[in-house]
């Protein structure tokens, strides 16, 4: 917390090989993003196409 009590949040930072592999899964077309999202704890927005 800082001295105005305020606390922010720490971005999260995903590596290669999760990135490559819910993009892989996004082309694939199997699932909609929405359902990836869901699977992989992040927003939508971060998978679109």
């Amino acid at each position: 917390m800082n001295a105005g009590g305020i606390e922010l949040a720490m971005r999260k930072r995903y590596d290669k090989e999760f990135k490559a592999k819910v993009a892989l899964e996004a082309l694939k077309g199997e699932k909609t993003l929405q359902e990836l999202a869901l699977t992989y704890s992040v927003h939508p927005n971060m998978i679109a196409l």
